[in-house]
């Protein structure tokens, strides 16, 4: 997959997109796709840092270290969301989680709970343990009963780099602090929650913290009834 580095960090978090990456909309269906294309995408597919409309997603297994086993992106034949944060984020990541959240609330509301899964990676895998993970749920109002939330978190940071900002397009910067303190930093970086089909082709790439939960619970719900029937 081409990708081009449009999605810069600009300085403040939460950042999800920038000035110049400005393009044509996509404007032909691809194939594997349910939803038509997106119409506030930012540039074509191939131009956007992060898999768009149309594109497959990266293959990747990351722990899910509160359910002791691996996801691997390649293999889960379910509609999912995909997402980069941190835990210890003050303000953009809690807002963008509890949004997921309440559409977590909506597939379940819808049935679909067993046919989609929400998977949230962290960035900070050395302070967001599984203790931390499992506190951050309680904050934010998953419902890890369902069976469809998986907190991931990459084995070290290497591996962190390597998957958000690599294979995902998510731009991630640690500020402040010092490397022998687990305490006392701060991350600057970008937000970008993906919507990807059971074939692993992603229908929708949102930008930013303040999604709209009930375009996203219908484009997940949509892309599942279409699967399922």
């Amino acid at each position: 997959m081409r990708r081009r580095r449009c999605l810069q960090l600009a300085g403040t978090v939460g950042i999800s997109s920038v000035a110049g990456c400005l393009s044509r909309l996509v404007d032909d269906s691809p194939e594997n796709v349910t939803l038509p294309p997106q119409e506030d995408q930012m540039a074509e597919s191939e131009d956007l840092a992060y898999p768009a409309y149309g594109q497959r997603l990266p293959d990747f297994e990351v722990p899910d270290p509160i359910n002791e086993l691996s996801i691997r992106t390649g293999e889960l034949e379910r509609t999912s969301i995909v997402t980069a944060f941190f835990a210890f984020c003050p303000a953009e990541c809690a807002t963008l989680l509890r949004r997921l959240t309440a559409v977590q609330q909506n597939v379940i509301s819808d049935g679909s709970n067993a046919d989609t899964a929400f998977l949230p990676i962290t960035f900070d895998p050395e302070r967001d343990d599984a203790v931390a993970l499992q506190e951050h749920g309680r904050m934010v109002g998953v419902d890890f009963e369902a069976g469809n939330w998986h907190y991931l978190r990459p084995p070290d940071e290497a591996a962190a780099r390597r998957i958000v900002e690599g294979e995902l397009g998510i731009g991630f910067e640690r500020v402040g602090g010092t490397e022998s303190r687990v305490e006392g930093y701060d991350f600057v970086h970008s937000i970008v929650t993906l919507l990807v089909n059971p074939d692993g082709v992603v229908e929708r790439a949102y930008r930013g913290e303040t999604l709209d939960v009930e375009r996203i619970s219908d484009d997940m719900i949509a892309v599942t009834e279409s699967d399922t029937e």
